[in-house]
Order: structure tokens, then C-alpha cells, then sequence
């Protein structure tokens, strides 16, 4: 059977996946450049390319992988996995690891080295995961998981875009809406037009007429394109791996979600169809990360959640080699400063609220419905790391801090401080160890809890949760109160109850997966 490199279903398909990295890529072009204040010849000419070269590589790889299950089972239905910047990791590294390093230092170079050592570790970590996490998976309930990347969710993916978007309502709301209606919707577009397409154009036309934008800003940003390939920065991944120990509280956590995502994305493609193997998967997504961040990117990629969708639309080998190559060209003569200049923010931002919408909808939606509380209880390290960013950030802008302030005073004005710095630190891996316990002790499997209430006490001893950084005896008051929760649930145990019943429907329920990777 000879297999054609692009059929007409790979045009829809490339329009509605290319957009969606394309705002992605710009997305993280503003933060570095906005949030980080970043040297634009640092961005374009560094961070760019070498994202670019992780992109081009990774969807060349599945689409050579789509190409050989197709020849090995005789198909010519195959659709290739999507791949790209990870949109989770990318709101993280830049508020988590990245924010607080430049506000310290007000040096945009000392952030970058500790992020491109961040995406260095993720990456080790999901090819150690190619090995270890099916074992990981196995035993984490899915509330647990799912309820901490909800948490990212509604935290760093939705609140930043949604503040920008009501700056210019009048630009975005329509955009949203137009999104809502392709996307969650089975309303087509006139001449089956990709929804992603036709959103950015019309916010883009919005903006233009009402005068948000400006042609001499396009002009000074046509001049600065420039060629660049990229080229080795090892010398700043090694002064960022120098102090890693503060990076391991959330490197450590999202790697563990990164191959954990990654497993529900070869699960919902083999569902549609295409059974890909797992491990040549995680060791791709591993190896992107660590390419990339030896090149100077701080921003690990990963397989997206779409592979059904795209299918859907008709595409197979082609749109993901097509979106890889396009994104790279575009990365490599630094077009994005242009195409910032011509696409509107608040056209773009309101497709991350849309994805923030719906990743934390689906945490509720793909766990049992008897875990709802535990999908909850994931959530809340999360936006308590989000509250205290803020809180450090307005702090940092007004030239003072929490402690200048005082404790005392920040309590007098009903900000409990203290308590959410706590319990925010290493939110990730926190709330996936808080969500597991409440799951567990929601099912009676006591034992369980214990042992992740064990293993809460354990890791905040060491640091990796609710402690500013890795260190023995981090935080001992809170790993005591681990482990004495972990001897109410031992208690508990010994009463030797029957587990809870499960719902008739937890067992059709689909599948969950990351609404962007």
C-alpha cells in the first residue's frame, strides 16, 4: 500500500492545530518578553530557535511513527499524534520558577538559567517515566492528578489570559464566544472554516478598526527579523543546574504528570484507533525537553490531547510534519515580534481561558463522581501558591515585601500569609498527595491514605512540599501533621470497613487527557 504524504483532511487539521500552537508560541514569546522583560535578541534569537528545532523534530518523529503503524497494520486511516509547548509548563516556568527569580534579581538571564534547568530536569524525569510510570498511574486515583492540573488550570492558564481579555472586552468576548460555539458545540463554520482560524482573524479585524493596533509598531517589528539557528547553551543549563534543589518541588511533580498526561494521550488515540507504543512516546516527549533546554529553551513540549479531533477532521500523517515545519521557519526568522504586532492580545488570550476552562471541567468530569471533594481538595495548594504570587508580586511593585510588612499586619487586614505560603509550596506534588489521601479515605481504603499520608510527611520533611526548598527537616510541624493523619487513618483501617461501592457509571466514564499538553 502506498501511503500519500498529505490528503485533503490534513489541510482542516493543520489550520486547527497550527493555530493552536501558533498562540501558544506567541503566548510564551509575550511572557518572556513582557513578564521576564527578556532582551527581545535573547527571545528571538536563542529561546525561539531552539524551541523550533524541539517542535520541528518531535512532529517529524510522529509522523514517522504514524507512518509505520500505517505500513505495519495495513491502514491508511493513521493520524498522527500532535505535539508542541506544553501550555501548563509554560504558565509554571514562567510564574513559578522563572517571576520570582527576576523580581529577587531583577537579572531576566539568572531567571532563564534556572527555567531551561527546570525543563532540563522535567525532562530526565519524563524518561525516567518511560520506565517507572505506568506503576505511578496505577496507583494515584485520577482525582489526585487531575485535580492538581485543574488547579494549574484555573490558576496560571485562565486567570492571567481572563484579566487581559476584560482589558479589551469588546475585542475578546466575541472571540470566546466564537471558540465556545466551534469547540464545545457541533456547529460548523460556513465551508467547514477551522473555528481557531476564523477566531483570530476576527478578533484580529475588531482590533484593527477600533484602533488597538498600529502599523508603526508592524513596521519596527518587520525590521527586526532576523535569521537565527540555534546553537548550544550548556553553559547556561549548567549555572542553572548548580542550585537545582529549589527547582526539584515542581520539576519533580509535573515530570510525573508529564508522562502520566502523556499515557491518557496514547490511551485516547488508541481508542480512536491508532495504538502507538507508550514508551516510544515519553522517551520523545523526555528527549524534546532535554534538546531543547541544551539549546537555551525553557519550554518542554509534549504529545497534545486532540489525536480523536484531528482524526476526526481527516487528518493522518501529514498536518502534524506540516505544523512542526511551519512553527519552526516561523521560530527561525524570528517572525513571532511581527506576528505580535499584527494579532491583538485579547484575540489571542481567549483560547487559554477556553483551554483553563476546560482542563479543570474535565478533572470533575473523568473522575468518579464520588471524588469530587478530592478533585477540590487538589486544587486549593495550587491557587494558594497563585494567591501568594500575587500577593508577593503587588508587594515586590510597591518595593517592599511580606516580611518588611510583617506577618502580623498582613493577618490585622484578613491576608492569611503565612498559612498559604505553606501550603503552596511544591502545590503540584502537594495537591496531587492531598487529593490521593481525601480520594482514598472518600473509598474507605484507609490503608491507602495512610500511606499517602505518609508519604506527605516524608516529603515535607525533605522539603519537596510546603517548604521553600530541599533540605532535611524542611518543615517539621507540617510533616508531624502528616504523619499524624496518616495513624487516624491507620486507625480507621484496622476497623477493617468494606470499601465504598463503586457508581454504576464510573466505569464508562471516558478517559481524561490534557485539553492542550
Amino acid at each position: 500500500m502506498k501511503l500519500p504524504y498529505w490528503v485533503r483532511g490534513d489541510t482542516n487539521a493543520f489550520f486547527g492545530f497550527g493555530v493552536n500552537v501558533l498562540v501558544n508560541v506567541l503566548t510564551l514569546t509575550g511572557l518572556c518578553l513582557g513578564v521576564i522583560r527578556m532582551p527581545a535578541s535573547d527571545v528571538f534569537g536563542v529561546i525561539l530557535p531552539a524551541l523550533g528545532i524541539a517542535l520541528v523534530a518531535g512532529n517529524v518523529y510522529y509522523t514517522y511513527l504514524a507512518r509505520k503503524l500505517a505500513a505495519t497494520e495495513n491502514r491508511s486511516d493513521v493520524t498522527a499524534m500532535p505535539y508542541g509547548p506544553s501550555v501548563p509548563h509554560m504558565f509554571i516556568v514562567i510564574f513559578v520558577i522563572m517571576l520570582p527569580i527576576y523580581l529577587t534579581t531583577k537579572d531576566p538571564v539568572a531567571a532563564w538559567t534556572a527555567g531551561i534547568a527546570w525543563a532540563f530536569i522535567i525532562g530526565v524525569i519524563v524518561l525516567i517515566g518511560a520506565f517507572v510510570g505506568p506503576y505511578i498511574r496505577k496507583y494515584a486515583p485520577k482525582a489526585a492528578l487531575l485535580g492538581t492540573l485543574a488547579g494549574i488550570s484555573i490558576t496560571f492558564i485562565s486567570m492571567n489570559p481572563a484579566g487581559n481579555m476584560w482589558n479589551h472586552a469588546w475585542i475578546a468576548l466575541p472571540v470566546f464566544g466564537l471558540l465556545l460555539v466551534g469547540l464545545l458545540t457541533d456547529v460548523k463554520l460556513p465551508f467547514n472554516i477551522p473555528i481557531g482560524l476564523a477566531a483570530l482573524l476576527a478578533g484580529t479585524a475588531i482590533g484593527w478598526i477600533g484602533g488597538v493596533m498600529s502599523v508603526p509598531d508592524v513596521t519596527a517589528a518587520a525590521k527586526d527579523i532576523a535569521f537565527a539557528f540555534p546553537h548550544l547553551k550548556v553553559d547556561l543549563l549548567i549555572d542553572g543546574l548548580k542550585d537545582m534543589a529549589p527547582l526539584l518541588a515542581t520539576a519533580i511533580p509535573l515530570g510525573v504528570y508529564n508522562f502520566t498526561e502523556a499515557m491518557t494521550n496514547v490511551e485516547s488515540a488508541s481508542t480512536a484507533g491508532d495504538r502507538y507504543n507508550l514508551r516510544s512516546v515519553l522517551l520523545a516527549d523526555g528527549a524534546g525537553a532535554v534538546i531543547g533546554s541544551c539549546l537555551g529553551s525553557p519550554f518542554p513540549p509534549a504529545v497534545y490531547v486532540g489525536h480523536p479531533g484531528w482524526k476526526a477532521a481527516g487528518g493522518r500523517t501529514g498536518y502534524s510534519m506540516a505544523t512542526g515545519v511551519v512553527i519552526a521557519l516561523l521560530c527561525f526568522f524570528g517572525l513571532f515580534g511581527l506576528l505580535g504586532a499584527i494579532f491583538p492580545t485579547a484575540a489571542i488570550v481567549p483560547i487559554l481561558l477556553y483551554i483553563g476552562l476546560l482542563i479543570g471541567a474535565q478533572a470533575f468530569q473523568a473522575s468518579p463522581r464520588a471524588h469530587a471533594a478530592a478533585v477540590v481538595a487538589a486544587l486549593i495548594p495550587n491557587i494558594a501558591q497563585w494567591a501568594t504570587g500575587q500577593m508577593d508580586n503587588a508587594l515586590a511593585a510597591a518595593g517592599t515585601t511580606a516580611a518588611q510588612v510583617g506577618t502580623e499586619a498582613l493577618a490585622g487586614a484578613g491576608v492569611v500569609y503565612d498559612g498559604l505560603k505553606t501550603l503552596g509550596e511544591g502545590a503540584i506534588l502537594a495537591g496531587l498527595v492531598l487529593g490521593a489521601i481525601v480520594a482514598f479515605i472518600i473509598d474507605k481504603r484507609f490503608w491507602h491514605a495512610a500511606v499517602f499520608a505518609g508519604s506527605g510527611a516524608v516529603l515535607t520533611f525533605i522539603g519537596l512540599i510546603h517548604a521553600e526548598k530541599v533540605q532535611w527537616n524542611a518543615n517539621g510541624q507540617v510533616a508531624l501533621g502528616y504523619l499524624f493523619l496518616a495513624l487516624v487513618c491507620v486507625a480507621f483501617a484496622l476497623t477493617r470497613p468494606e470499601p465504598r461501592e463503586p457508581d454504576p457509571t464510573e466505569a464508562a466514564e471516558p478517559e481524561t487527557v490534557e485539553a492542550t499538553a
